[in-house]
């Protein structure tokens, strides 16, 4: 188990997984938050809201440091943050919201709002990173796999390792930021290999890609299942192939995450010979921050001891106004003090200088014990046109439903809340290469949606008037992603478009000649 062994040689151990699963939640929380706080109370950030002040009250009761930290330092998102403190880092500016300068950006997929956004990754950060990534390959001792496995290729389908370098920084896709720092011991089992990994142009390093690929001994995949299903795709064509496993036949294991696999699962396995394992990871811009603990679980596990706190904020409209917007007034709990089954908008403090940071996604658990959480959407990517509260993870499970139903497979679906006459309107646009009858697929949604939501059901009853759907080739999903700038590495396609990037795709479709 060349992989395995390759980590206990370097004297990783397994001593922080352990203390997770041995130690109370709100204990590593509070420890993290600790450790925090003492890091950065020297920072511009510290100094304005006086972390030293709340770090004296640690000594006291359990919740009086969680009180203190949340009433001395507002809830920031992207935009606020960013034009108070990490502005000035890329400046060059030190000891801003960390110790020293940052390096390091890491270039978000910005699929809540129009431009990419600038997300710093200090040195710290960068190691919680790996930290965790090693925690999530000696979980892979959890699943029943053959020791052959581990002495096999892994393809990590990410962005350019060739940063954007402006004299200050590097900028660039996470994947490719931490792709371009992989451990010795890691390399040799690594592809496409560095020199593909440098090529910014995503459709030449596809094809160099295709063009090796039978060379390749390929055990793991890693990656956004979108890119991923491409990427299988050509492979089989190129080669006139069945299946992958044609020319992978050691393949077992998909390492995914970013959006729900679920949608694009049944397309998936038609391009497989045999089953894979899926396993679901959290990993953001901001940090790593859940993975898939256990086999046979859809559920994933906080990480609470590795740089980074959490904090929950109920998603509801007493907490966010009907744009997705915080407001001033949010509660905000910490890990003790959710309940199970609730969705809760996150906000991460990490050791890359963010701050009660609004990350944009909700999350529900699943295990308050465990601190198992599913994703269930995004705070800016819902539709309520009229009180129908319908979330990303109703449209997901709504169109797996329907492709079951119907029999074709999903290979991205975007949805649009429009006006209809005086009222409302949903506006569906699914991308797929099968035959599938619009009206037909629209009848499956409808009914699906009003079993999954029971106010969706009512407001269909009233304001919400009309479903459309329309069926568009994929490509035209993946030829707007590069319109956009946004094609490949871990770039990922909007569930709801909104405002001007509603507007955009509206005209890019109508100009493809697709709208009706």
């Amino acid at each position: 188990m060349a992989i395995l062994s390759n980590l206990l040689k370097k004297g990783i151990r397994l001593r922080e997984s352990l203390e997770q699963e041995y130690s109370s939640p709100i204990d590593l929380q509070k420890d993290q938050l600790r450790k925090l706080l003492m890091k950065a109370e020297r920072t511009e950030i510290g100094k304005k809201y006086d972390f030293q002040k709340v770090l004296k009250s640690f000594k006291n009761g359990n919740q009086e440091f969680y009180d203190l930290f949340k009433n001395q330092i507002p809830i920031y998102d992207y935009n606020s943050i960013h034009e108070e403190f990490w502005k000035k880092l890329q400046e060059g500016k030190k000891n801003v919201t960390w110790p020293g300068a940052v390096k390091y950006f890491a270039l978000s997929s910005g699929t809540s709002g129009a431009a990419s956004k600038y997300i710093p990754i200090t040195k710290a950060m960068a190691n919680a990173i790996r930290r965790t990534g090693v925690r999530q390959i000696l979980s892979l001792s959890k699943y029943e796999l053959p020791a052959s496995l581990f002495t096999k290729g892994i393809l990590m389908l990410g962005g350019s390792t060739d940063l954007e370098f402006n004299g200050t920084y590097f900028s660039g896709d996470l994947s490719g930021i931490t792709a371009s720092k992989l451990p010795i011991w890691l390399q040799r089992f690594y592809k496409p290999g560095k020199k593909i990994a440098k090529n910014r142009n995503w459709g030449d390093k596809l094809d160099q890609i295709v063009n090796q690929a039978k060379d390749w001994d390929i055990g793991i995949i890693v990656g956004v299942p979108a890119w991923l299903q491409l990427l299988m795709e050509k492979i089989i064509e190129r080669y006139n192939v069945k299946h992958i496993h044609e020319i992978w036949p050691n393949l077992q294991i998909f390492v995914h995450g970013g959006v729900s696999f679920e949608p694009y699962k049944k397309g998936f396995e038609k391009l497989l010979g045999k089953p894979l394992v899926y396993i679901e990871t959290y990993l953001a811009s901001e940090g790593f921050l859940a993975f898939q603990a256990l086999p046979n679980r859809k559920s994933m596990r906080l990480v609470l001891n590795n740089g980074i706190f959490h904090e929950f904020i109920p998603f509801s409209e007493e907490n966010f106004d009907e744009e997705g917007n915080v407001r001033q007034s949010a509660k905000t709990f910490k890990i003790d003090e959710i309940e199970e089954g609730k969705d809760y908008a996150l906000l991460i403090t990490t050791c890359a200088g963010a701050w009660r940071y609004l990350i944009g996604d909700v999350v529900r658990f699943v295990s308050k014990e465990e601190s198992e959480i599913i994703i269930t959407g995004r705070t800016k990517h819902f539709l309520s046109l009229c009180g129908e509260h319908l979330s990303v993870d109703n449209m997901n499970k709504a169109i797996e439903m329907a492709s079951d139903e119907l029999n074709f497979r999903v290979k991205e679906f975007t949805v649009l809340g429009v006006p209809h006459k005086s009222l409302f309107a949903h506006h569906w646009f699914v991308g797929s290469d099968d035959k599938v009858d619009s009206e037909m697929l629209k009848e499956a949604l409808d009914l699906n949606l009003k079993a999954l939501n029971d106010d969706y059901a009512v407001e269909r009853k009233h304001a919400l008037k009309k479903v459309i759907v329309d069926v568009l080739p994929s490509a035209v999903f993946y030829d707007w992603m590069k319109s956009q700038g946004k094609e490949g590495g871990q770039n990922k396609f909007p569930r709801v478009l909104k405002g001007d990037k509603a507007e955009n795709w509206q005209k890019f479709i109508s100009e493809k000649g697709y709208s009706k």
